[in-house]
């Protein structure tokens, strides 16, 4: 089976096809809403930060908003900076031409000699950059060219019965047609990384995984926090998970069967291909963030208690195993998983109906996040501002 694709000079495939106009701090994001809100066919993303930071902070800014661009999604960035801030126009456009050759323009707010003139030569660069875009065909690109991120949120009690082992059968499905399948949120991990660790490709890689658990405890300690003043969520709890344990044993199954060949640090693109997972905090807007920067062209995200979360760049397919779930919020959710738990389909079966919604998105359907144009935006920050 193939999908239909967008071939990018660098060798990667997109499933849609847009320009992006990219923020290096705060200080410019205003100026990119103003830019793409006048082009269409252009999207943008907010920056909360890029200035002001610590070593590891400023690195992690550079590696999500260049990953953005390097996004197969993207055919191309408009990057706009102020001028003066720690995440600099210059590094910024060096970080994203380290990860790929698609087009490139920069403006910077202080050398144009303010918002109007750097909104109007923005503008310039990303109405021809659309034009281009718009020349690109579709071509028949095989599944070993699908990166697939892999989310949950608002878990309940259906999610590690339902909607995470359908999830886990598309997983295993992508990987065996060549593709890759990234699990993220080591938050919830926690409990369970001893049976998430038997399958490590390597006994490197499940040294790693167990690493970034007791990393993640012991940064906690540091500070004074414990994992489990948030961990089960209100909502979890309501939604019949009790414990952290409970919850890591289900949210797991939706990682799939397959080797882990690979644990990428947070934002980082893979090295190889496989089922793979991405060291992200508990919070889902932030792990998928990082998994879009990171390459993946679209994200399959369960929910018990339901979302309406999307990405501007990558779609992501909202899937549920809660049929109340799934009849109150039919404006977000996607693909219904309930029938497994009802006897209708067995997992297996309902894995494959997603995965032929998959290649459907794929294709160009739109989510129901997609349509309402949702554009949540977050970053991991290792401590606040200084």
């Amino acid at each position: 089976m193939n999908f239909l694709g967008y071939k990018r000079p660098d060798g990667k495939v997109g499933i849609r096809n847009k320009v992006l106009i990219l923020p290096t701090c705060a200080c410019s994001s205003e100026t990119c809403r103003i830019v793409s809100e006048q082009v269409k066919g252009t999207v943008y993303v907010s920056n909360q930060a890029g200035c002001s930071e610590v070593e590891q902070n400023l690195k992690i800014c550079y590696d999500m908003y260049s990953g953005f661009a390097a996004n197969p999604n993207i055919y191309g960035t408009v990057l706009l900076g102020l001028g003066c801030e720690g995440c600099t126009p210059q590094n910024m456009a060096e970080e994203i031409r380290k990860k790929t050759n698609k087009p490139l323009e920069i403006v910077i707010i202080q050398d144009e000699g303010g918002t109007v003139n750097a909104i109007n030569k923005a503008v310039k660069y990303a109405r021809k950059m659309v034009q281009d875009a718009s020349l690109v065909q579709k071509e028949e690109c095989p599944l070993s060219e699908l990166f697939l991120g892999i989310e949950c949120g608002g878990s309940d009690a259906t999610s590690g019965l339902a909607s995470n082992p359908v999830v886990g059968k598309v997983s295993d499905m992508i990987v065996d047609e060549g593709g890759s399948a990234v699990m993220s949120e080591t938050t919830e991990f926690i409990g369970a990384e001893h049976v998430l660790a038997k399958r490590a490709a390597t006994p490197e890689i499940k040294k790693q995984i167990i690493t970034i658990c007791k990393n993640l405890e012991e940064h906690l300690a540091n500070v004074h926090q414990n994992l489990r003043t948030g961990q089960p969520t209100p909502g979890n709890k309501e939604g019949g998970v009790s414990t952290i344990e409970e919850k890591s044993l289900g949210c797991i199954y939706k990682g799939g069967t397959k080797p882990i060949v690979e644990v990428l640090d947070y934002a980082q693109m893979p090295t190889k291909k496989g089922a793979l997972i991405m060291d992200t905090p508990g919070f889902d807007v932030a792990s998928v963030t990082a998994m879009v920067a990171g390459g993946c062209q679209v994200i399959i995200f369960t929910t018990g208690r339901g979302t309406p979360t999307g990405n501007i760049i990558a779609p992501v397919i909202k899937v549920t195993g809660n049929s109340k779930t799934f009849k109150n919020m039919k404006d977000n959710i996607d693909f219904d998983a309930s029938v497994v738990l009802n006897g209708e389909k067995t997992i297996e079966e309902r894995g494959k109906d997603l995965f032929n919604e998959l290649i459907e998105v794929a294709n160009g359907k739109v989510t129901k996040a997609e349509a309402f144009g949702f554009n949540e935006c977050s970053m991991n920050r290792i401590c606040k501002f200084i």
